[in-house]
């Protein structure tokens, strides 16, 4: 029997819905955490059973293959979850942290890139596998961007001040765009198809991050302006709907960076939008719909990462270059905070305890992935696409279920509170 589109998304619905009710009523997990853990345990079910009966895997093989990961995450669902985040966004508290924000979405995220994408180099090395440099540079620039949708909801339970909160939930939303944009270059260099010059490069880099944001504040202000216009929650929800589609949309025709789109359009119209233009009968009805749109398309997220296993192969030398890639990608994480968070202390205060929350908090997620499954069809792209998932699995699972811990650990030796670097603590 031939799957369709909807007989896959109906499956998918069905199984987030069950995986979610069994983590709320049993597990007790973090919601998206959970139902990425019940997946997962489910594929390995599913995968072991398939030793024995081939013809039982069959049907979730074809299934999960018949869905395009990268095209679902980066083209469809990750314009709404951007958007649903960034509405919630306070601007007042994020332009007093705009500078390290900036800072960790930028500098940090090419830092991370080449730390990793060096050491991973040397890695593939020891391990005799042949891959270029430039392609070890692809996936340093495809984990670094961090997906701390699953940490945020710990973190606040944690009672971490709201400084790093916003420092986290800033750079999360920033540095997807520039992430995409990193990758996007490194790879047409890769492939062929870009020179390798520091001027193009950097001309590639404007054009996609700099046509996103301002693309992103003309869809913002024409979202605010028409929704002034009118008094009616249900056209005014459906103003913010269009947006994000058509925006998405027409940025991916012209060749700009959607992600920082929403990003920017999110900010403007959860800002100015609902501050002068919105009644508070609409503001309630925005804030509930984007917040539902937020949890179910991320349930779906973390259920899609944990069923993906199915239709991966792993090997025993993939297996420990993924488990060294982990060690890898924290330090390249610790580093790329390190050395912004240096630059910031020359000119303003620190909070106790920020590098390792912030280390321990960036979590990798559904964008890593969907990245690597983007590469270019080969040998390359396998090794590539499987290290990745590895490293995923780990953060979302092991540094999701910890940081709340250890952000709590951290609080009880001493309550946060801005100090210089040098006093600077990485208990």
């Amino acid at each position: 029997m031939n799957l369709n589109l909807y007989s896959v998304l109906t499956v998918l619905v069905v199984l987030t819905a069950c995986f979610s009710y069994v983590n709320y009523r049993y597990i007790k997990l973090p919601a998206t955490i959970g139902i990425m853990v019940i997946s997962l345990v489910c594929s390995v079910l599913i995968m072991v059973t398939g030793k024995f009966y081939p013809a039982l895997m069959a049907h979730p093989v074809r299934m999960i293959n018949s869905l395009d990961f990268e095209t679902l995450l980066m083209r469809v669902m990750l314009s709404f979850l951007l958007f649903a985040a960034a509405i919630h966004i306070d601007v007042r508290k994020l332009k007093k942290e705009m500078a390290p924000v900036l800072l960790f979405a930028t500098i940090g995220v090419l830092i991370s890139t080449a730390v990793i994408g060096t050491a991973m180099y040397f890695v593939f090395q020891l391990f005799s596998v042949s891959i270029p440099f430039i392609y070890c540079l692809v996936f340093g620039a495809l984990i670094s961007p961090t997906d701390p949708i699953a940490v945020l909801g710990i973190l606040k339970q944690a009672n971490i001040t709201e400084s790093i909160e916003t420092k986290i939930s800033g750079e999360s939303l920033f540095n997807d765009g520039v992430g995409v944009v990193i990758f996007v270059s490194i790879l047409e260099i890769a492939t062929g198809t870009g020179e390798l010059s520091v001027s193009n490069s950097a001309l590639l880099f404007v054009k996609e991050a700099g046509g996103g944001i301002l693309w992103g504040v003309i869809l913002g202000y024409a979202g605010y302006f028409l929704i002034r216009s009118i008094d009616n929650y249900q056209v005014e929800v459906l103003i913010t709907i269009a947006t994000v589609m058509g925006g998405y949309l027409f940025a991916y025709f012209l060749h700009i960076s959607g992600p920082l789109a929403m990003v920017v359009a999110g900010i403007i119209i959860g800002n100015k939008g609902k501050e002068l233009a919105m009644s508070d009968l609409t503001k309630d009805y925005l804030n509930k719909f984007w917040e539902l749109v937020d949890v179910i398309l991320n349930a779906l997220l973390f259920l899609l990462i944990g069923l993906e296993m199915v239709v991966l192969s792993f090997d025993k030398k993939t297996i420990f270059i993924g488990v060294t890639a982990i060690a890898i990608v924290m330090a390249g994480r610790l580093i790329s905070v390190f050395l912004p968070t240096l630059l910031l202390s020359f000119r303003r205060s620190v909070e106790r305890h920020l590098i390792p929350i912030l280390t321990w908090g960036g979590l990798r997620g559904g964008i890593s992935v969907a990245l690597a499954l983007s590469l270019p069809r080969g040998s390359i792209r396998n090794e590539m696409v499987a290290i990745t998932y590895i490293v995923v699995v780990f953060s979302i699972v092991v540094q999701g279920l910890t940081i709340g811990k250890l952000a709590k650990k951290l609080s009880s030796k001493q309550k946060s509170s801005p100090v210089q670097l040098n006093k600077t603590s990485f208990d």
